[in-house]
This record gives C-alpha cells, structure tokens and sequence, in this order.
C-alpha cells in the first residue's frame, strides 16, 4: 500500500511520550498490541527479543560467512562510499544481489539459506527498517541465523508494537526528521479506528473467493492509494474531530 506522510506526521504532532497515547479532541488513543496482532497477525505470545548488539568474537564478518556461506567484500560497490558490511550495519540490497535466484533443482542446504535471507530482508526491510537506507543492524542475526523453532517462538508482534513507541517518541523531537520502524502498521491502525482519513478499501471490490481473504486483517488495504490530502488538511481535521467519527 502506499505510505502516507503527511497523515502519519500529523498524528506524531498529538503523540505524547510521557503517556504513550495520541491526544485527540475528545480524549487519548493509543496502538495497542491486540491492535497488532489483529492486524498482521504476528506472534504476540512467546519469548522477548532481546539480543546483544555487542560484535562476535570473530567480528560479524565471519559470524554471517559460517552460517550464509557468504564472504562479504571489504571495498565499497560503485556509486556507495562503504562496504556491505559496515559498523555492524549490513547492506540487505546487496545481500539479495549476491543470492541470485534459487534454482530448480537447489539442494535442502540451498533453500534453508533462502529462507533465512527472506526472514533477514522481511524483519530488516519491512517490519524493523531503520533510516539508513537499506541497512539492518547485525544484531538480528542472532535470531534469524539461529534455531528455527526459537525464531517462531519469539514474541514479534510485541517486538513491532516496542519499536513503534519508540519511534514514536523520537520523534517528538522537532530535529528528527524521519521514523523508522513498522510505521505501516500505524497507518493501518488510523485507518481502521479513524476511517474518515482512509482512502478507500481495495477489500470492498474483492469477490467471494479473494485470497487475500485468508490472510491477516490488515491485508485488506493491500494496494489502497492514499487520499493526497495536505499536512495542514490533516491538522485542520483533527483540530475538530469528532467523537462519531472514531471507531473503536
């Protein structure tokens, strides 16, 4: 779906740190993690992530080559100034150049290193981007080339809801400028409890037998375009919102 800025920095603008909750007109809102589970249906049960950022023993380096089976290069790729692998932050881009395509006949060796670099670009692409442009910190490796059963039994959902907070609360700083994290699952989370700012719902025009049916509640607004509507549009609307139009 297509992100919308102006609409997500108007709701950071009434985003509290002190009380981890939006202040609206008629009173205080917040995401909560039954918010995210229903949404995405992400693991809220289960273990924390939590995971030293501290550099292996062996450096990073050596730490992916053992399990991916992938040297990374020390020089820089043309048109960027660092290598691949650089202050503990890896290059997801370039990790998905060098795997290539799997091929047909792969071996079960081939497919498990797909299936962790997937997990690496969904969790460092999608549900936990930073503002680096493409890089994820190494110390999601940790989890993601680790146990298969001990990465489904980690708490996700919990792990996106954190960051979001986060995220959020750096941002009540007028010198940042960016967010980083999940921040598609707000925009979901407004659309669903704050409709008049929704575009429309692609879910409206899908027939009986859509299999996007089958996925989490939040894939109904895969493809929604957003409405174009201004910063100060939104300012203005929330200004004087009112209680019938949230949805609880």
């Amino acid at each position: 779906m297509e992100m919308d800025n102006n609409l997500l920095t108007a709701m950071v603008e009434r985003w509290r740190k002190e009380t981890h909750t939006f202040h609206l007109l008629e009173g205080e809102m917040t995401i909560t993690l039954k918010d995210v589970a229903m949404l995405t249906e992400l693991p809220i049960d289960g273990d924390a992530i939590i995971e030293s950022s501290q550099k292996p023993l062996n450096g990073w380096g050596q730490f992916i080559s053992e399990r991916l089976g992938m040297n990374i290069p020390e020089e820089a790729e043309e048109g960027r100034r660092v290598p691949p692998l650089h202050k503990s932050m890896l290059l997801i881009p370039w990790l998905v150049r060098t795997v290539g395509e799997l091929p047909e006949d792969a071996t079960d060796a081939q497919i498990e290193r797909y299936a962790r670099i997937y997990l690496i670009c969904l969790v460092g692409g999608f549900l936990f981007p930073n503002k680096s442009g493409g890089n994820m910190h190494c110390m999601w490796l940790r989890v993601l080339l680790g146990d298969w059963d001990e990465i489904g039994r980690k708490s996700w959902g919990s792990a996106c809801l954190a960051m979001i907070y986060s995220e959020l609360c750096k941002c009540t700083d007028p010198k940042t400028k960016q967010a980083g994290g999940p921040m598609f699952i707000l925009q979901l989370w407004v659309w669903e409890h704050l409709p008049t700012f929704a575009p429309i719902c692609p879910a409206n025009s899908w027939g009986p037998d859509e299999p996007l049916r089958q996925w989490a509640y939040g894939a109904r607004w895969i493809g929604a375009i957003t409405s174009g509507t201004s910063l100060d549009g939104y300012r203005q609307h929330l200004d004087r919102l009112e209680f019938n139009e949230v949805t609880f």
